[in-house]
C-alpha cells in the first residue's frame, strides 16, 4: 500500500470522520445496566466474542465481499451483500446505526475529488432505498477504491469496531484512556487472525445470542446515554 492509499483510506478509520458512530454503543450500554459487563475483564470477554463469533463472521465478512464487488465493479454484488446483512441483523436499533453510518461513509466516499463510478451507483442504489446502506458494505467499497487490500480492509474495520466499544466503555464504566489501550492491544492478535481467516470466507453467518438480546434490550432502559 502506497502512502496516498494509505492516508485517504485512514479517513475513514478516524474517530474524527463524522459518521456518528459516538452515539451508539452496540448494545454495551445495556450490558453494562444488566450488569454483564463489569470491569475490564468482562469488557474483554464480550467484544473478543463479538470479534470471533459475532461482528467477525457477520460484517467482516461483508466487508471483504464488498471489497471483492468493488474489485469487480459489481454492484449487483454488493447490493445483494447489503441486503442479506440486513436480514440477518436481529435487532431494529442495530440495523438503525448501522445503515446511519453506512451512509454516512458511502456519501462523503462519493463526494472525493478521486469519483467512482461504483461508489456513485452504490449511493444512487441507497439514496433511492433499493439497498440498505450498511456500514459494513460502505467501507469495504471506499477502502477498496482508496487502494487498500481486502485483508487490510476488514482488520481496520474490526480495530474501528474495538476502539467504538472502549470509547462507549469509557463513558459507561470506570475505565480509563491507559486502560482503554491495554484492552486494544491485547485484541490486536485476534483482530489479525480473523481478518486472514475472513478474507478467505463468503458465507455470512454469526453466533452471538448474548449481545444480541443486549442490543435488543437497549431501547426498554429507563435512561440512556446511546442511541444504541
Amino acid at each position: 500500500m502506497n502512502t496516498l492509499s494509505l492516508l485517504n483510506g485512514l479517513r475513514f478509520v478516524d474517530s474524527f470522520f463524522p459518521s456518528g458512530g459516538y452515539a451508539f454503543s452496540s448494545g454495551l450500554e445495556a450490558a453494562v445496566q444488566g450488569g454483564a459487563v463489569r470491569n475490564a475483564e468482562e469488557l474483554s470477554q464480550y467484544v473478543v466474542e463479538l470479534l470471533t463469533t459475532g461482528i467477525g463472521e457477520r460484517e467482516a465478512v461483508a466487508v471483504g465481499l464488498a471489497h471483492e464487488a468493488s474489485a469487480s465493479g459489481s454492484l449487483e454484488t454488493a447490493i445483494a451483500v447489503d441486503r442479506e446483512l440486513e436480514a440477518m441483523k436481529l435487532g431494529y436499533e442495530s440495523r438503525t446505526a448501522s445503515r446511519q453510518m453506512g451512509r454516512q461513509v458511502i456519501r462523503l466516499a462519493a463526494s472525493q475529488q478521486a469519483r467512482h463510478p461504483l461508489i456513485e451507483d452504490y449511493l444512487a442504489a441507497v439514496e433511492a432505498e433499493r439497498t440498505p446502506g450498511h456500514l459494513a458494505v460502505s467501507f469495504g467499497l471506499t477502502l477498496a477504491v482508496a487502494g487498500w487490500s481486502k485483508e487490510d480492509t476488514i482488520a481496520a474495520f474490526l480495530y474501528h469496531t474495538a476502539t467504538g466499544f472502549v470509547a462507549a466503555a469509557m463513558k459507561l464504566m470506570p475505565i480509563g484512556q491507559r486502560e482503554g489501550q491495554r484492552l486494544l492491544e491485547s485484541w490486536i492478535e485476534i483482530i489479525e487472525r480473523v481478518s486472514r481467516q475472513v478474507a478467505q470466507q463468503r458465507m455470512l453467518h454469526s453466533w452471538s445470542p448474548v449481545q444480541d438480546i443486549y442490543a435488543m434490550r437497549h431501547s426498554r432502559l429507563e435512561s440512556r446515554l446511546f442511541r444504541s
